[in-house]
């Protein structure tokens, strides 16, 4: 990949505010980071991240019901971890 340290960097934080806001699905976000910071297919990213295919698969979907172990596994080789944050409210 031609993309400096810097460069990932940007890229890792622009797709974990997106996920904040909400215009981000958590499997389109891990496709992405999958896809683009490290350019591991998904049998290698898979074996990186210690869950199944079926797992890193069903997660990039959408799909089933996935636990914290499973997506902090994944979002921990980026150095990210799944969490409880405040939503912001509009008053008006």
């Amino acid at each position: 990949m031609g993309m400096t340290v810097a460069e990932r960097m940007v890229l890792m934080e622009s797709i974990q505010g997106a996920i904040a806001e909400g215009t981000l699905e958590i499997g389109e976000a891990v496709r992405r980071l999958r896809v683009e910071v490290t350019g591991l297919h998904q049998n290698q990213f898979a074996r990186m991240c210690k869950i199944s295919v079926r797992t890193l698969v069903h997660i990039e979907h959408g799909e089933g019901n996935q636990t914290m172990k499973s997506l902090n596994a994944v979002f921990r080789c980026f150095g990210m971890k799944m969490s409880v944050v405040r939503i912001r409210r509009d008053v008006g």
